[in-house]
């Protein structure tokens, strides 16, 4: 049984672009999915910037009270119109970002069947002396949670980032087209929260990976001691086993 105490060591950059490369891979076989998922991003990212100028145009025409050419009725009507125009975009938005949700779902669980049928194969083929060295768990933990994490990074990381980036280069655009005055006094704050953001980028990425080491350790502890129980129940080391866990577990 391998010692649970093995370490799960994380090396490597933070970014590596031949790595990026060899999981693009797996995106090629269903690059039409992909790429209707990203042509609804971009359709969703805009339609997230017609709200505010609904907003705008409504309280601009029919609210304010310098326009004094509009009676009631005409400004009830305006409003009526522009929040029936606000409820379709809030349907079509809602639809859109459905479907990009559905196919950007559709494209990773099929790169996550794909990774973890290659990973499998990749197994089989492997020397007995690999396992001597490298725990059930831990292999475990490579073939479940780690694909995991690259699912999540691809459905809701990497893609959420760009259609984010893409609002904020539209907002950015009407911000200067209204006011640029005001727009260049509201960019005082990027420098501190992108130094920010890099700070709790840094913390975040150093927890998940003690995290992913943790896990690791567990999962191959446990493993290990499920298959080989009929051990442990014969030198009857069921409570030093549990103290061993529990302090794994702190």
């Amino acid at each position: 049984m391998a010692t649970f105490f093995q370490e799960d060591e994380i090396t490597g950059k933070a970014y590596d672009a031949r790595i990026m490369r060899r999981l693009l891979t797996y995106v090629r076989p269903y690059t039409w999915l992909a790429s209707l998922a990203m042509v609804l991003l971009i359709l969703v990212s805009l339609i997230d910037l017609v709200g505010p100028a609904l907003t705008y145009y409504g309280i601009d025409h029919f609210i304010v009270p310098k326009v004094q050419d509009l009676n009631g009725s005409q400004r009830s009507l305006g409003l009526l119109a522009v929040a029936s125009v606000y409820l379709f975009v809030l349907i079509l938005g809602f639809t859109l970002r459905y479907l990009h949700v559905l196919f950007l779902s559709i494209v990773g669980q099929r790169m996550m069947f794909d990774m973890r049928s290659q990973m499998f194969e990749h197994f089989q083929r492997l020397s007995l002396s690999y396992f001597d060295h490298n725990p059930v768990g831990r292999l475990m933990t490579r073939l479940t949670n780690d694909v995991d994490s690259l699912n999540e990074m691809f459905t809701s990381g990497a893609i959420s980032i760009l259609g984010d980036v893409l609002t904020l280069i539209g907002v950015t655009i009407a911000l200067l087209i209204i006011n640029w005055q005001l727009a260049l006094v509201t960019f005082i704050v990027i420098p501190p929260l992108l130094w920010i953001t890099s700070y709790f980028r840094v913390a975040m990425r150093d927890n998940f990976r003690a995290i992913r080491v943790r896990l690791a350790r567990i999962n191959a502890y446990i493993a290990e001691n499920i298959t080989g129980m009929n051990i442990v129940q014969l030198f009857n080391r069921e409570q030093r086993n549990y103290e061993q866990f529990d302090l794994l577990n702190r």
